[in-house]
């Protein structure tokens, strides 16, 4: 065996079910926190904490402005250090309570004025938005760390998606069981305040001992050389955006996904609240959100061998598709109808926004092989920017929307309100995926492309 291949065995390595469930239980325990920040936060703030529509959706805005300055900057820093405990898992030690403790006083309503109380939302969510980047780029650095081995890559990818939609299912189905039972059956209102507070009490501290538990399985094998260590700068993430296509096309793909679930999730309880009529059935709903990731994830490495990436990404968006248009043709007091619609599209969705974590290390590694650096807190901070300003938008998107057709929360809503809702729903998700359809169009790696980048990447090292 030539040096090449011997420098591609140590690191192209087959990991145990052990290590993969581990790092996996990372994202498990990230939608426990910020899953129910995005999906329950704008609906907690306006029928709840008592702001209006439009100031939240201008504080998701303005949050997401911040994370333009600082992703770039902890990516920097991810990429340029190195912890006792490793580059990236060091952080998830350090940072879960941390993440926790804010998470849970996003969900505190203070004995303030209106002025207060929105400063206190502002720096609270700030504060979480700030921290949360810790986590998650160093969390979703770490697999392109531990493995070269492309097929490994998606098989964590789809162990990762699976647990991370069983966080969403413990979010979406039990968040609103918790704050009734704690609340004494109230959800919205200021009767639902200590239920909302100590629900979220919950999810943190399960969701900081998990991260922890990630920590203590994950391995990494992937080292970057201390000279290239010592070279990272924040201007290497725009050199890695123009010299990167691949990562462009994810960038603008992951806004336009997560805007997409983001929204999605959103404007969810105000769906079956208002225009459905039935809150008691949002549980439901938000269950078969998730539900069909146990049905599609499992696949995904199959379909992806059988039809291939663009395939794949393609059908699963058309998929969504066609549940959007089910649900725009009924009426959603026709919960039977609403509720297939709302499992067509979840599984269109959960299919592509699952699968496109995988593709994050193609990025990375075309990015190495381009540059001779392996920035893996780089490339992820520019991911995570984009994702997370797509999460923004489900704030953003129906909190806009809601005010400009005058919805009032807790009261009888108008036609035009209930139009609002529905729309935001059905059509702007219709276009937006069609959108991101469009745009994975001109995503050109393949599986083979990066076996062969990897080969020539093992062959220069070997040549050092």
């Amino acid at each position: 065996m030539d040096s090449a291949s011997k420098a591609l065995e140590k690191t192209d390595v087959k990991l145990p079910w052990r290590e993969k469930f581990g790092w996996a239980t990372g994202d498990f325990a990230q939608n426990l926190i910020y899953t129910t920040i995005s999906t329950y936060l704008l609906f907690f703030y306006t029928n709840v904490y008592g702001l209006p529509a439009a100031d939240a959706a201008t504080m998701f805005l303005v949050v997401r402005l911040i994370d333009a300055i600082n992703d770039p900057i902890v990516g920097t820093i991810v990429d340029k250090h190195t912890t006792r405990w490793g580059k990236y898992r060091g952080w998830l030690l350090y940072m879960s309570i941390p993440l926790a403790v804010l998470a849970i006083l996003c969900f505190h309503v203070p004995d303030m004025g209106a002025m207060g109380k929105l400063v206190y939302a502002y720096v609270t969510y700030v504060g979480l938005s700030l921290i949360y980047t810790t986590v998650n780029i160093p969390y979703g650095s770490l697999n392109a760390a531990m493995t070269r081995n492309n097929k490994e890559l998606v098989s964590m990818s789809s162990v990762r998606m699976l647990l991370a939609n069983l966080g969403s299912l413990a979010v979406s189905f039990g968040v609103p069981i918790f704050v009734k039972m704690i609340s004494g059956g109230h959800y919205s209102g200021v009767q639902s305040q200590t239920g909302w507070f100590w629900t979220m009490v919950i999810y943190g501290i399960a969701g900081a001992a998990i991260l922890i538990f990630c920590f203590s399985q994950s391995v990494e094998r992937i080292k970057m050389a201390p000279e290239q260590e010592s070279s990272v700068k924040v201007s290497d993430l725009y050199h890695q955006l123009v010299i990167n296509g691949p990562l462009r096309t994810l960038a603008i793909f992951f806004i336009i996904t997560f805007g997409l679930m983001s929204v999605v999730n959103a404007v969810g309880a105000y769906y079956m609240t208002y225009n459905a009529g039935n809150p008691d059935m949002m549980q439901w709903y938000n269950l078969l959100g998730t539900l069909p990731a146990f049905i599609v994830v499992p696949i995904t490495p199959w379909l992806n061998r059988k039809i291939g990436t663009q395939w794949l990404m393609q059908s699963s968006l058309a998929l969504a598709v066609i549940g959007f248009l089910i649900m725009y043709a009924v009426p959603a007091t026709n919960i039977t109808w609403t509720f297939i619609g709302r499992t067509i599209e979840a599984a269109g969705i959960i299919l592509s926004t699952g699968f496109q974590w995988a593709l994050v290390p193609q990025a990375i590694t075309y990015g190495e092989w381009k540059s001779g650096k392996r920035e893996n807190g780089i490339i992820n901070a520019v991911i995570g920017f984009f994702f997370k300003f797509g999460m923004a938008l489900g704030g953003v998107v129906p909190g806009y929307v809601l005010a400009a057709y005058g919805f009032v929360a807790n009261h009888q809503q108008t036609a035009r309100s209930l139009e609002g809702i529905r729309m935001t729903t059905t059509i702007i998700p219709i276009i937006v995926t069609v959108l991101a359809m469009v745009v994975f169009a001109f995503y050109r790696l393949t599986d083979e492309k990066v076996e062969k980048m990897n080969e020539e990447i093992a062959a220069r090292h070997a040549a050092e």
